[in-house]
């Protein structure tokens, strides 16, 4: 793309890092600080551009049939730009990339492998990690991000609607609905930039490379004191055992021949009955156990819970402080 005269007077000491066709001469310009949007001579007004610097606290999109609305919130004045609706994905990924630029929410030699709108969420993928911002605004400070060295899992649960993303930073997933015609373009970028980064060549090999280690969970399942924890009584079952077959041995020895009989039936009958015994005796003992571990968790459960909604209201509240700040109350 040629760069109008205008455009380099006013570049000054920057360059120009992309640049985007809005139809006919106008273009939009991409510095490291700033976007530069030039408009071309026409019937009713002559050639100018206009100057929207990359540290804006608050980004909103307006989408219309034929145009893409952009209204930049900085902390003293509101700017708006629109380009043509075929044009706005373009100039969003690079608002963005300059926004976070600036702001240092990515490297300087971090680029972004796309960014996609679904509703109230926006997510950004760059080559090392994931942005995601939440909300009615498209972009503001308010966003989590999730590096690639944390990944996981990744995993696509295809539905008749919408495309579930689950992608798994430390075991914890993040799961992300995308609408069906926009699924795949997700998820290929998705998995070109997570093959790229982990140095893999399919989602199988993805997996593989960064899924937890299945020996690792083994030693730590063996490591408690369960129900099988290696740990003897000072008595053991077997040793009982033994104890009352030498006394029914003795016993019948010492009885007389018509008599050993019926000692060893009433031996038998002892045996059984011990053993009924002690089986009832550890059925009920893990089912205590069983009880106590099922009213703690759900007291964990219910501390939890309440902590969450505690941690909500303080959001919520949080929010509406901002809200009113930002408008002078």
């Amino acid at each position: 793309m040629e760069i109008p005269d205008l455009v380099q007077q006013e570049l000054g000491d920057e360059e120009i890092r992309g640049g985007v066709n809005l139809g006919d001469e106008d273009a939009a310009c991409f510095t490291p600080t700033r976007t530069l949007v030039y408009r071309g001579e026409g019937l009713l007004s002559d050639e100018k551009v206009a100057s929207y610097p990359h540290d804006f606290e608050r980004l909103t999109v307006s989408e219309g049939r034929r145009k893409t609305k952009f209204s930049l919130v900085y902390t003293g004045e509101k700017l708006e730009l629109s380009v043509p609706g075929s044009r706005g994905d373009a100039v969003l990924e690079r608002l963005l990339e300059g926004k976070l630029t600036v702001s240092g929410g990515i490297d300087d030699d971090e680029s972004i492998s796309g960014v996609f709108r679904f509703s109230e969420l926006t997510l950004v993928v760059t080559d090392r990690q994931l942005l995601k911002h939440i909300g009615n605004v498209t972009w503001d400070a308010d966003y989590e991000a999730f590096s690639f060295d944390d990944v996981t899992g990744l995993e696509f649960e295809e539905g008749s609607v919408a495309t579930a993303v689950v992608l798994s930073f430390n075991e914890r997933p993040e799961r992300i609905k995308a609408p069906s015609e926009q699924a795949p373009t997700v998820r290929k970028t998705l998995e070109e930039t997570l093959f790229a980064y982990h140095e893999v060549g399919s989602l199988a090999e993805l997996n593989a490379e960064v899924g937890a280690d299945p020996e690792e969970g083994a030693d730590d399942a063996g490591s408690g004191f369960g129900l099988e924890s290696g740990i003897d009584p000072l008595v053991s079952n077997d040793s009982a055992s033994d104890a009352e077959a030498e006394s029914a041995n003795a016993q019948a020895a010492a009885a007389p021949t018509g008599e050993q009989g019926t000692t060893a039936e009433a031996t038998a009958e002892t045996e059984s009955s011990g053993s009924v015994g002690i089986d009832a005796d550890t059925d009920a003992a893990a089912n205590a156990d069983v009880a106590d571990l099922e009213a703690q968790v759900a007291e964990l459960t219910a501390a939890v819970e309440a902590q969450n909604e505690q941690l909500r209201k303080q959001e919520r509240t949080i929010k509406q402080l901002i809200k009113e700040l930002r408008q002078g109350r």
